[in-house]
């Protein structure tokens, strides 16, 4: 059965540190995309500032974890929700600025399709994960915080031919990010993946 065998490789050591490294290479790229913006953000906004890097360094944390076999919950869970709110807002940010430009660029489609990644890794290795109600309370407190420094105090990745759309980025960022504690919640009660 399918579910039988993927459960097997996202237990599998393997291919849990091919994951890993992979995800490894992914974040220092992504903290070096951000090089610029953080040199021109204050220190105190700096923790806020490069989302979807940040969202594959808690997945890197939570999947070492697991290889020691150890569970860091509210990691796990952080990881779970900005693996999925940060992959799909960059997809959904690189297809409108595909359609502000008029044209699709090579770099928008890496992009898109490193960033779908993310949200499938959140979606595939949720039943290895352990996270509790505490945690995802402690997950959204850092999640709204995290909105409320990008769009409240404008320190949200920049996509410069996206500008003049902020106000209708920053509710669209919002609804996502409620959305996607409403999935959590769900897989939680419903245990949807894996009985």
């Amino acid at each position: 059965m399918m579910i039988d065998q993927i459960y097997y490789w996202i237990q599998n050591k393997v291919f849990l540190i091919f994951i890993i490294l992979c995800n490894l290479l992914g974040t220092i790229y992504g903290y070096y995309w951000y090089t610029e913006q953080l040199t021109n953000t204050k220190w105190y906004f700096i923790p806020f500032v490069p989302d979807s890097p940040t969202a594959t360094l808690f997945l890197i944390i939570a999947l070492t974890a697991i290889l020691y076999k150890k569970h860091l919950p509210l990691i796990e869970c952080l990881a779970f929700i900005t693996l999925i709110k940060y992959g799909i807002w960059a997809v959904v940010m690189n297809i409108f600025t595909f359609i502000e430009l008029g044209q699709v660029t090579a770099i928008g489609l890496m992009l898109c399709m490193s960033h779908a990644i993310m949200a499938v890794q959140a979606l595939l290795f949720f039943p290895l994960f352990k996270i509790r109600l505490k945690h995802v309370l402690l997950t959204a407190m850092w999640v709204f915080h995290n909105d409320v420094i990008d769009y409240v105090y404008m320190q949200y990745p920049i996509y410069s031919m996206l500008n003049e759309y902020i106000q209708h980025i920053g509710y669209f960022s919002y609804w996502l990010s409620i959305l996607c504690f409403v999935l959590l919640l769900y897989i939680m009660d419903k245990d949807v993946i894996f009985d």
